[in-house]
């Protein structure tokens, strides 16, 4: 198990990780001050970010050896974009003999069901990207999640701007939230440090 699993399956309750972008040393520092237990960055940003915090570090992209080389501590792969024989079997392996977590994500049932029997991740990702105008916030996350087995890790990569969201998410089962759209906020520690622990954060 590495640090990012780790941190994930062993905190106090779901972990909100927030998605960096910009001055990411500078934000990393202030997302471990604000009580996250991870971030995450794309791929080159993963050196900057290691530069500012300690945290587990999910890189959103890019190649395992690449990021395990700038300090991640995982890696995502995109199921849709490992499309082609045998392509995500070997990224996947790749990040297992980096001893870096690999997390797929998915935004199907079918992406899921294929992933499981391919791989059978052990963090699996949902990302609710590209909702249908059907589609209501965290729906893709709550149906999905059902067809996850026990045992695996679930993170939600959704759109928040709540700690009832990020309760809900948690009441569902779900480990981790990937949180978008923080990286632009001006009281970024704060707004963090809410969806962490509450609107008595603030107090």
């Amino acid at each position: 198990m590495s640090r990012f699993s780790q941190a994930i399956s062993e905190g106090d309750g779901i972990s909100v990780i927030p998605v960096l972008e910009g001055d990411v040393e500078n934000l990393a520092a202030l997302a471990e001050k604000a009580g996250a237990e991870g971030i995450a960055v794309h791929a080159g940003d993963v050196e900057r970010a290691r530069a500012g915090t300690g945290l587990p570090i999910l890189a959103r992209d890019g190649n395992p050896a690449a990021v395990a080389e700038a300090g991640a501590d995982a890696v995502v792969i995109e199921f849709r974009a490992a499309e082609g024989e045998g392509k995500l079997e070997r990224l996947y392996a790749a990040a297992y003999d980096l001893e870096l977590d690999c997390a797929v994500e998915v935004r199907e049932e079918e992406d899921l069901e294929e992933a499981l029997e391919r791989v059978d991740p052990e963090i699996v990702l949902i990302s609710e990207a590209g909702l249908d105008e059907d589609e209501e916030d965290l729906e893709r996350t709550l149906d999905l999640l059902a067809d996850v087995p026990a045992g695996k890790l679930v993170v939600s990569e959704a759109w928040v701007e709540s700690r009832e969201q990020v309760l809900a998410l948690e009441r569902a089962g779900v480990d981790a939230i990937l949180v978008h759209g923080l990286a632009r906020e001006p009281e970024f520690g704060a707004v963090l440090e809410e969806l962490v622990r509450g609107p008595e954060a603030r107090r």
